[in-house]
């Protein structure tokens, strides 16, 4: 690995994950690109000073073939590739993910796995790179769009529910049922004011099953507002190939 110029974690990847399997703090929705090396790269960074004790709990909403073809086949781990403004490329392997969940209520096993996570005492925080539609709020009013299919199966179905907005609440539903404390709320897309997006969101969705449930969010759960500009393109076949060349692999 030194030969080709490739850093390992500095940490014990075991351990951090078991860690978070056991006692989850740091939950992200929407798995892809972005998340793995940006935020992924944030969550290395924080492990490798000793900040962080425990992985991130890896969560997909929408493409389900992600946790199945690049999450589980390479135990979670990824290699981060920088290219630099002088044509240097700089390799890091990240062992910051701890474990991937589908959030599908349709699979008893990842449904049951999410709900236990959701109700950890540890919980401290949910973020989100889901994309500005994953939201399914309606442009021209802000609000949480009624007659999007996943939020009309939710308000049907509530404790199954499909959207971000719909097992948001459902999540802060169960921990305001059990006294646990509610978590953090961190919408990490590149949308104007993301916090309050996603804010209208879950209680668009939380007044419509409860309006003392909706008081209860608004007046406990924090939705801070972020700027992430960054880009992950995906790999090319060319940039595949010389990677390889210079890796020998």
């Amino acid at each position: 690995w030194e030969q080709a110029g490739i850093a390992l974690p500095g940490y014990d990847v075991e351990a951090v994950s078991e860690k978070a399997k056991e006692e989850p703090g740091w939950v992200h929705f929407g798995i892809g690109n972005i998340f793995r090396v940006f935020i992924g790269g944030i969550a290395d960074g924080l492990l490798e000073e000793g900040v962080l004790d425990r992985g991130i709990t890896c969560v997909e909403t929408f493409d389900y073939d992600v946790v199945d073809k690049i999450y589980k086949p390479y135990d979670n781990l990824g290699l981060n590739v920088i290219l630099h403004g002088d044509g240097t490329r700089e390799y890091k392997v990240l062992g910051a993910l701890a474990e991937a969940v589908k959030a599908q209520s349709s699979d008893p096993a990842q449904w049951n796995r999410l709900k236990e996570i959701f109700a950890g005492k540890s919980l401290q925080m949910v973020s989100f790179t889901i994309t500005e539609k994953g939201y399914c709020i309606d442009p021209a009013t802000g609000k949480l769009d009624p007659t999007h299919p996943r939020i009309i199966h939710d308000l049907e179905n509530p404790t199954l529910p499909q959207s971000a907005p719909g097992i948001l609440v459902e999540a802060l539903a169960r921990r305001r049922e059990r006294g646990l404390p509610p978590f953090t709320v961190l919408s990490c897309d590149n949308i104007p004011d993301n916090g309050h997006v996603v804010k209208n969101a879950v209680l668009g969705m939380a007044e419509k099953r409860s309006p003392a449930l909706a008081d209860w969010i608004a007046d406990n759960v924090s939705f801070p507002g972020t700027m992430v500009d960054r880009i992950v393109p995906a790999a090319t076949p060319e940039s595949l190939a010389e990677i390889a060349a210079v890796l020998g692999v």
